[in-house]
């Protein structure tokens, strides 16, 4: 993903919810989004009537963010999920979910996407015991993800196991803090997933 500078907080204002970008300060009261809960900008209160065009293209921006890719990578989920059988929003947010870096991230190896995305391209993860540092690599029931064992000593990674990992993990996974290795054991569902998106408005705006 292209590196976004600016506040990560603006985003989650942007898009009128949060993201969930910077991990736990999320979850706190602390968080700007409780303290300014409007658009950016010096007109951002001011709340103007949306049309359905652009209500859909703020879904389609909300939900790149909440995952971080780019445009050419999102139409490319779109297309894929398109062509499987069954709904084709549901399919998207599947293919979306099953990205390695998200599947760390539920997992409660890390915090946050941003903080996945930079462990799993920083070399340190296996799957089904082969290397994998692509961020976008995509999971299949079955799959077992687990750290290095050259990396396991590392003091974040030694924090995770003593913190017995407090993470809500999704019932379509699992993991064992003790030998900090997670598995799919099956393939997400709309029921499973709990970001609020509006995938039918996504796929509304592509078929246009």
């Amino acid at each position: 993903m292209a590196k976004y500078t600016d506040a990560k907080c603006r985003l989650c204002r942007r898009e009128g919810c949060k993201l969930f970008l910077k991990g736990e300060k999320c979850y706190k009261t602390s968080c700007p989004f409780e303290k300014r809960p409007v658009a950016p900008g010096q007109h951002g209160a001011d709340r103007k009537k949306v049309s359905e065009y652009g209500m859909q293209l703020r879904e389609k921006q909300k939900t790149k963010r909440i995952y971080g890719v780019l445009e050419k990578q999102f139409r490319g989920y779109y297309e894929e999920a398109d062509r499987m059988k069954g709904i084709t929003g549901e399919n998207m947010l599947s293919l979306l979910e099953r990205r390695l870096d998200n599947v760390v991230y539920r997992l409660g190896f890390a915090p946050s996407r941003t903080t996945a995305r930079q462990l799993v391209t920083h070399a340190h993860f296996q799957v089904n015991g082969k290397n994998v540092d692509i961020a976008s690599y995509q999971l299949k029931a079955g799959d077992v993800i687990t750290v290095k064992e050259n990396k396991k000593g590392n003091k974040y990674f030694e924090a995770l196991k003593q913190s017995q990992n407090k993470v809500n993990v999704p019932k379509w996974l699992e993991f064992n803090a003790d030998t900090l290795t997670g598995k799919v054991v099956a393939l997400p569902t709309r029921e499973d997933i709990d970001s609020q998106i509006a995938e039918h408005m996504i796929v509304e705006l592509y078929s246009k």
